[in-house]
């Protein structure tokens, strides 16, 4: 396993773990991250990185692509 944050632009993985406290956890879930879903990344900005999970695309900060493992 390995972080989220890792993955470069047009790489995909899937979620395995995500880490964290509970509002963490629970605030990535109501996103879309949640475990054994296909996550592509479409682009990386200034360490931000822009996701496509299920049908929506989201943008997450470093700290926080770094607590969903793949």
């Amino acid at each position: 396993m390995m972080p989220l944050s890792m993955l470069r632009a047009g790489e995909r993985g899937t979620i395995r773990k995500i880490t964290g406290q509970d509002d963490v956890r629970q605030h990535l879930a109501e996103l879309g991250f949640v475990v054994d879903t296909d996550v592509t990344v479409v682009n990386e900005i200034a360490g931000n990185l822009i996701l496509q999970v299920r049908d929506s695309r989201i943008a997450l900060d470093k700290s926080m692509a770094t607590r969903i493992m793949i």
